[in-house]
């Protein structure tokens, strides 16, 4: 469960000159120490709650684990020393379960600041992920329709303004998983991270919906979980738009009530490929 928002004191300035003293409301963000057989190998930044959604996720993504039969529990550490207590989490896999610690401390995809070569890195993925299965068919109208949803299915973010969310949807447009956190990649983690515990993988016939831009590792890590579409309320960037198209995927950006740009895979929407 997402915790309540932090109470802070704030100064309200307008241009006429007032600037009252005043309480505002902000979205927790703390570390989370993520730990395979006790051995440390990421520490992110994230919104408390999830936790264990957000390291099956991680390990999905990462390609650490290929389901939920190899891991056999995801362990809280509350014996730590001060401040530190449920902000470590450790994964404990199946031995049969393929581990190479070295692969995930390296971080095979890093973030777009980092200048690695956008074709190496689109080949690493498609060597890593398949490509995604043909299908299903999605309606432009019902997409329409899914931001006003996410934002009713976001309590934390109506009171801040502070979180990104993510949804999976069906073809219905249902929204079958919602997740927020500080964190783009953390609230994509923790949805993907539900569905693998849910048994729900691969999403087939589903579609995420990202309440922001779209960036390359997003397309990625819905590759990871064999979804076919991706849409996000604000625009992607290039690498995004070549990861989709690479992998079989539809990518919808700039989503609203009234349009949608759709960058790759047009045909599931029914339309001609742009």
């Amino acid at each position: 469960m997402t915790p309540d928002p932090v109470k802070v004191p704030v100064r309200r300035w307008t241009p006429d000159g007032a600037a009252p003293a005043a309480e505002d409301a902000v979205a927790a963000e703390e570390p989370l120490e993520l730990r395979v057989a006790d051995r440390s190998v990421a520490v992110v930044m994230r919104t408390p709650g999830h936790d264990r959604e957000l390291a099956a996720g991680f390990l999905l993504t990462e390609g650490v684990i290929r389901g939920a039969d190899d891991v056999l529990d995801l362990v809280v550490c509350r014996d730590q020393a001060a401040g530190a207590s449920g902000n470590v989490l450790n994964a404990l896999l199946a031995p049969s379960a393929p581990l190479d610690l070295a692969r995930l401390t390296r971080h095979v995809f890093s973030s777009s600041s980092c200048g690695v070569c956008g074709k190496a890195t689109l080949d690493a993925v498609l060597q890593a992920f398949p490509p995604a299965a043909p299908g299903p068919r999605f309606d432009p109208a019902v997409l329409a329709g899914l931001p006003a949803s996410l934002r009713a299915a976001q309590p934390v973010f109506a009171s801040t303004g502070g979180l990104h969310g993510c949804a999976l949807f069906d073809t219905s447009g249902r929204l079958v998983i919602v997740r927020e956190d500080v964190g783009r990649h953390n609230a994509l983690d923790k949805v993907l991270g539900r569905a693998l515990l849910d048994g729900l993988l691969p999403l087939r016939r589903h579609g995420l919906l990202l309440s922001g831009r779209v960036s390359f590792e997003l397309v990625q890590k819905a590759l990871a979980a064999g979804v076919p579409l991706v849409a996000g309320i604000g625009a992607p960037s290039s690498l995004a738009v070549a990861c989709a198209t690479r992998g079989g995927q539809t990518l919808v950006g700039f989503l609203r009530a009234d349009r949608l740009n759709v960058y790759a895979g047009a045909e599931r929407l029914g339309l001609q490929p742009p």
